[in-house]
């Protein structure tokens, strides 16, 4: 198969679709005195400043270093500016915080690049621009988002659907075409497309590098100069106009100084908006050009352009390029046929493909040396003192410029520590190298802080998300070995498990404040999840207890002692690791199982039957926080099962571990009974023993608190109607249950965990059973739903949330995806209906996608959920 053969040569993914969606609004942009990112940079500057750490672009494609970039730009006739960069509102214009307004879809992507598809939806008329930051700046928190699709910009079908597709001929030779089909049943509109070749600015900032040049060659062709790329063509086929300007910021226009170069980033804007001829270089030379093609397109035609850009030069360029192109799609299908060879659903083929393209789209190179960026680059204007204290001053460490998965390259284009550990476990089904090498890269000491912590989100890296490294570890281990007939990558186990020696003993000395192996951490990536602000300093000698740090650490025990058996089959030395975290991960059993007023109090409330948070006074006082939340029920992720034979394969660590539990039967006890032997010789270590997982599920699995048509929520549905209330800290405060959309921002304008469903947690849960059912087997079983007195085995139930969650982009029984929510034209219309989003999140009652539109990093575990359904045969009868 070729793309799996391309797979075994990194070349291949030398170019790729590496350019952001978005730079401006990133603190990396942002050099304010009061780190004041969001204002600092706007949409607008956008088409006017050469940005110092990255570019943005629309379907735009680089080489991995970001030298050479391409992009199309788009105009209407009607717009202020030409389109070369999307759309959204930035934190204050929202009302529900930051958020691309603009229509466009991730429609296919190989994992080498070698075919990638995508398509944006441009309106004929212009651009709402105004409309939507009023609107939406109106509207409060309890209202929906407004979307350009609420605008009816799109009612009449007066709008053009742009395909931008790639395919690669070689490593360094890449074929692009644009499709644009005017969509309208009887109007005829002009469309500008603006193929545009440029340099990112790298001589701007006081280094020196020779000014790289692009220049117009002969008939159709642009050349391409680089003293490190080498010599580059970009080939057109038609006897266009070509425009040249300069990467260069117009600081005459941003900030009323005189420019240094004449011909300045947004002259191709001024000579096709504006009609300004002095904006482009009559020399036709500069480090950004673009192709200037102008075209009437009639009701329900299109035109389709062909380009190619490569290294050296090609005598007939276009005579291959149909070929080519065939063949890489067809290669395309043939990939994703074979690793979709288990499941029969067309659907979920579907599903399951885009949401690959989406995670393979969102690929970006990223930029960042702290310290250069709080100092100033050499030989310009010195940063301020409020800037060089903003933020990340103690991160001096990071340096980093590598091709990273995003969480969603416009809403969220810098990567987030435990977001990149869920996007692992989907990547490593179509790309189990790059997987491991994003799950290394973040243990390199360019990310790594000398202390051990690893780095949580530019915004604030010193912020901490839950410890789930190990756990992706694992699981790509695991997805690794599954394809190689048992056999995994023990030099990747082993490189990652010596680095997180040192995050786990972070945790241990600075989210354990007592000792007692009771951890906070702040918000730990739920936000809005508490009563308050997680991540604020409590008072002098209070203390912050919670449920799902704590939880999360025992799990975090569990997946390094995991990995230690399973190197120590080939080095004894890892079952004393081995034995450290098993006893680690009994004590922290020991502090989170106490009961909830006992001497020694624990997290788990007896007479609720649940895990809450505690804050604990000065005095000995404790006040628990009784809010039935996901912080509740994350203990279940803290599960693993032993065979009897991994224990007699590892002599000592099984005698140790017999010692351990002999002598400490107090925290024994707490866990599972280790000496009672499940199915097929199996040892259970769980923060639950058998009658309290069953009452957390009861809680979990009851339609009036947790369970919907479409997941687990992420607050109990009771709060909906009776908010949770406690006076604590001299005020009152209250906590409704929002199934959508944050009313509250609490931790930040667009965080919300109070009621939505989340994939991520979703995945770990249908995990956590499937592990817990593989000890207990068939012989337990639970109530699903709550009070329906249909009993079903913990694998039936994992299953049965599985198809909720798939089922949140399949159409149901009246032909609606409930990601889609209730526009009829996105539902119903042929050109929409099978095009779907992998939103950050989802309405508890409705499933409709919200937060992110494209957040197909954590979402994209809709993959494996569909991956593993082809396995099981069961899933279709439990939810019928």
């Amino acid at each position: 198969m070729k793309e799996k053969e391309r797979l075994e040569s990194p070349d291949w993914k030398k170019w790729g679709p590496y350019i952001s969606n978005r730079q401006w609004g990133t603190v990396r942009e942002d050099y304010s005195n009061n780190g004041d990112a969001w204002q600092y940079t706007t949409y607008e500057m956008g088409l006017s400043k050469s940005w110092r750490w990255g570019e943005d672009a629309i379907a735009g494609i680089s080489d991995n270093k970001q030298i050479l970039c391409f992009a199309p730009g788009f105009w209407n006739g009607k717009d202020p500016f030409i389109k070369e960069r999307f759309f959204g509102l930035n934190n204050i214009e929202g009302n529900h915080g930051e958020d691309i307004k603009e229509i466009l879809y991730y429609l296919d992507n190989t994992p080498t690049h070698s075919y990638m598809k995508m398509l944006y939806k441009y309106p004929h008329e212009e651009f709402p621009y105004e409309q939507l930051r009023k609107e939406n700046k109106r509207r409060t928190k309890d209202e929906p988002e407004y979307e350009l699709i609420d605008t009816g910009i799109f009612d009449q079908d007066n709008y053009f659907d742009i395909f931008i597709e790639y395919a690669k001929n070689e490593v360094e030779d890449i074929l692009i075409k644009i499709t644009a089909i005017n969509r309208s049943k009887d109007t005829s509109a002009p469309l500008t497309i603006l193929p545009t070749v440029w340099f990112r600015n790298r001589w701007d900032w006081g280094n020196y590098h020779a000014i790289p040049e692009i220049l117009a060659h002969k008939e159709k062709q642009i050349s391409i100069k680089h003293n490190r790329l080498g010599d580059w063509s970009f080939y057109y086929e038609k006897d266009y106009k070509l425009l040249f300007s300069n990467n260069s910021t117009n600081n005459e226009k941003l900030y009323g100084v005189s420019n240094e170069n004449k011909y300045v980033k947004d002259g191709i804007n001024e000579y096709v908006v504006n009609g300004n001829v002095n904006a482009i270089d009559p020399s036709e030379t500069g480090t950004k050009a673009a192709v200037l093609i102008q075209e009437e397109i009639p009701p329900n035609e299109s035109i389709c352009l062909r380009f190619r850009l490569c290294k050296g030069q090609i005598d007939q360029p276009f005579d291959d390029f149909d070929s080519i192109f065939q063949t890489r799609i067809h290669e395309a299908n043939d990939f994703y046929t074979y690793l979709q060879r288990h499941i029969e659903d067309q659907e979920e083929k579907l599903i399951q493909r885009q949401a690959f393209a989406g995670m393979l789209w969102n690929k970006q190179f990223y930029k960042y040396n702290v310290a250069r960026w709080l100092d100033g680059d050499p030989g310009r204007a010195v940063p301020s003192e409020g800037h060089k204290n903003s933020r990340n001053t103690h991160w001096r460490n990071i340096d980093n410029q590598d091709i990273i998965s995003m969480p969603d390259k416009w809403e969220f284009p810098w990567y987030a520590a435990w977001d990149l550990a869920f996007h692992c476990v989907s990547l490593a089904l179509v790309d189990l190298e790059f997987a491991k090498e994003q799950l290394e890269l973040l243990t390199k000491e360019w990310y790594m802080h000398p202390n051990g912590q690893l780095p949580a989100y530019e915004w604030n890296f010193s912020d901490t998300n839950p410890p789930v490294h190990a756990w992706a570890t694992w699981e790509v281990y695991q997805i690794e070995a599954a394809q190689h007939n048992g056999v995994g990558d023990n030099a990747f186990l082993e490189s990652i498990f010596h680095k997180l020696l040192f995050n786990f003993t972070w945790w241990v000395n600075r989210k354990d404040s007592q000792g007692s192996n009771i951890f906070s951490g702040g918000f730990l990536g739920l936000d809005n999840i508490g009563v308050f602000d997680r991540s604020m300093k409590m008072p002098e000698g209070v203390i912050f207890e919670q449920a799902d740090g704590t939880s999360w650490m025992a799990m975090y025990a569990l997946n390094m002692m995991r990995i230690s058996l399973e190197l120590a089959e080939n080095n004894i030395v890892y079952s004393h690791l081995a034995t450290k975290f098993f006893e680690h991960f009994l004590y922290i059993a020991g502090a989170l199982m106490n009961v909830i007023g006992d001497k020694d109090t624990g997290l788990w409330d007896e007479g609720d039957e649940f895990f809450y948070d505690q804050i604990k006074g000065a005095n000995n006082e404790t006040i628990v926080l009784r809010l039935r939340s996901l912080v509740g029920l994350i203990p279940l992720f803290a599960v693993s099962v032993l065979k009897d034979e991994t224990l007699k394969a590892i002599p000592d660590f099984e005698n140790r571990m017999n010692w351990f539990l002999n002598h400490r039967p107090d925290l024994a006890k707490l866990v599972s009974r280790w000496d009672d032997v499940g199915s097929d010789k199996k040892h259970l270590l769980s923060l639950l023993r058998g009658h309290r997982t069953k009452r957390l599920l009861a809680r979990m699995l009851d339609p009036k608190e947790f369970l919907s048509n479409y997941g687990v929520r992420s607050m109990s549905k009771i709060y909906q109607e009776n908010p949770y209330t406690i006076d604590i800290m001299n005020m009152e405060m209250k906590v409704a249950y929002t199934p959508g959309e944050s009313n509250d921002d609490i931790f930040g304008g667009n965080s919300n965990w109070r009621g939505p469903i989340w994939m991520p947690m979703n995945y770990m849960i249908i995990e956590s059973l499937f592990f817990l059912h593989d000890y207990y087997s068939d012989d337990f079983k639970v109530e699903c739903p709550t009070g329906s007195g249909n009993m079903l085995t913990l694998k039936e139930i994992a299953i049965n949330i599985g198809e909720r969650l798939i089922g949140i982009f399949k159409k149901d029984k009246y032909g609606n995806r409930p990601c889609i929510g209730e526009n009829q034209k996105l539902q119903r219309d042929a050109n929409f209906e099978n095009l779907i989003s992998f939103n950050e999140y989802f309405n508890g009652d409705t499933g409709k996608g919200l937060g992110a539109s494209h957040q197909t990093g954590w979402t994209g575990l809709v993959t494996n959920l569909i991956y593993l359904k082809g396995f099981i045969q069961k899933g279709k009868k439990i939810l019928e």
